[in-house]
């Protein structure tokens, strides 16, 4: 059969990504704890063209995906990345994966166990050169209390949630529960699943007694991750979905140890 997308191209222009995006896949992961849990990803797969070619072949990144199906893990990234270069003849290839990762949190007072679910992101590449490059996101929701509100009011200050979006490139495998731990420590309080009485009023009264901006919860996280051995890069984003405002707060850093 006639294979158009081999067809050559000469309109000159070559494409930095072409491939399939929002595949939906299950993906294995080990968490801090030496325990797998299984999760369903958002996969996006691309790879560069040439610019004398017309188009890639779209069934071949689900063959690869397939053919990687009992071993979707962290471990594997790369492989799968060497895979689609050499079976989609590419320079350069790209993977994005999406997914909900599962932390048992106890309540602050009665240890009630329950599951908080972090939205989680791998963002991975294989260059040229094979230069491997990986980011791993972490969105971790926190509670803000602002401390401007507690200084000014009789009783009371205004407090929200908010949300940390941290992601980091480092020489060694950093666990999600340790970003989460993190982002946890900076904010004004964690927020939980599930809390009884006894645990609300424990949450309510310390984050009360911690009063944050998000400019202050930015800056702690960025303590704490450059006394990670073997951090090269993080960004950090803040979004604090205030209360009493028609707008959100936000605050934003970066840093590379090229800086």
């Amino acid at each position: 059969m006639k294979d158009i997308q081999n067809e050559k191209d000469y309109r000159n222009i070559p494409l930095n990504k072409v491939g399939v995006s929002d595949v939906r896949y299950p993906i294995i992961l080990k968490n801090k704890e030496n325990g797998v849990q299984h999760t369903i990803g958002k996969v996006n797969m691309f790879v560069n063209l040439p610019k004398d070619f017309r188009g890639t072949h779209m069934s071949r990144f689900i063959e690869i995906i397939n053919s990687h199906a009992h071993r979707m893990n962290l471990q594997n990234v790369r492989e799968i990345l060497e895979d689609m270069k050499q079976k989609l003849k590419a320079s350069e290839a790209h993977m994005e994966m999406y997914f909900p990762y599962s932390i048992e949190k106890s309540a602050p007072v009665t240890g009630i166990k329950s599951q908080m679910v972090i939205d989680c992101a791998f963002i991975s590449s294989l260059d040229k050169d094979m230069k491997f490059d990986f980011i791993l996101v972490a969105r971790i929701p926190v509670q803000t209390l602002c401390p401007c509100s507690k200084a000014i009011s009789e009783y009371g200050a205004h407090n929200q949630r908010a949300i940390v979006e941290i992601s980091v490139r480092s020489k060694k495998r950093i666990w999600i529960e340790t970003l989460v731990e993190i982002a946890e420590k900076a904010a004004s309080s964690p927020v939980y699943p599930l809390l009884k009485r006894k645990d609300e009023k424990f949450v309510t009264e310390s984050a009360y007694e911690n009063p944050k901006f998000v400019e202050d919860v930015a800056r702690d996280i960025a303590i704490a991750l450059r006394e990670i051995p073997n951090m090269e890069w993080y960004q950090i984003g803040v979004t604090s979905e205030e209360s009493i405002h028609n707008h959100n707060a936000y605050s934003c850093i970066e840093w590379s140890v090229e800086n």
